[in-house]
């Protein structure tokens, strides 16, 4: 195999999958996933839309091990997650998540925020301070890390996730709604970060967003609705 075959095949590597995967609360009288089928290959930014209450949170959580499917395999970089010896080893390194409401620690500064995933994965602090120096300088927020974050803007602090979520150089980063409680153009300058990160880290952007402008420019735009995924004919 030549190197451009070699990186043809690279590129095409299924890294997140789900296969017919059902998933239903409140004992089941609310179904939410009825045999989804989805798979994004490395590098790949996929959007996910469709109304509220369609599925795009409920595979997302899936996919970053915070929940669990009735039925069905969900698997990352083809480790099966609900079968993983070690779930937490496998997410920590593996996954990033960008939550919509951020999900950071208000009395904490951004720098101890951002050092929560290092702590826990056992990165060394010089090692992380390093990652952190980068992707604050990379994100505008070098001189905001002293402070608290309910000091900071809704575009900081999103930034700030953002920054969170890529702290453990994952393959695999995770946004759901990364955008939707900002403005327009905090939600633009946001989503640009977002792009040029994934593309410079080489990651799989998994992204469900209900503004389609911005899903229009991944790689990939899916539709969810009847609790399955469909790809549009038009669709890139």
């Amino acid at each position: 195999m030549n190197s451009s075959t070699a990186q043809a095949s690279s590129k095409n590597r299924i890294v997140v999958r789900a296969e017919d995967v059902w998933k239903s609360y409140d004992d089941g009288a609310i179904e939410v996933l009825k045999g989804a089928n989805f798979e994004a290959a490395e590098g790949q930014t996929v959007a996910l839309c469709g109304p509220s209450g369609c599925g795009k949170s409920t595979l997302l959580h899936l996919f970053g091990g915070l929940d669990s499917p009735d039925r069905g395999r969900v698997s990352v970089n083809g480790m099966e997650i609900n079968r993983h010896s070690d779930l937490l080893r496998l997410l920590r390194h593996e996954v990033g998540f960008v939550f919509q409401l951020h999900n950071l620690i208000p009395d904490l500064t951004l720098e101890e925020n951002c050092l929560i995933p290092t702590v826990a994965a056992g990165i060394d602090r010089r090692t992380a301070q390093a990652r952190l120096r980068q992707l604050t300088g990379r994100t505008g927020l070098t001189h905001r890390l002293g402070h608290r974050i309910q000091k900071l803007s809704g575009g900081e602090r999103q930034r700030t996730a953002l920054c969170r979520a890529l702290m453990n150089k994952p393959k695999i980063l995770l946004a759901d709604e990364p955008t939707g409680s900002l403005d327009e153009s905090a939600s633009a300058a946001v989503f640009e970060l977002l792009l040029d990160i994934v593309a410079t880290e080489g990651a799989t952007l998994v992204m469900a967003t209900h503004d389609r402008s911005l899903a229009e420019r991944c790689d990939r735009l899916l539709e969810m609705h009847s609790g399955r995924i469909h790809e549009p004919e038009y669709a890139r």
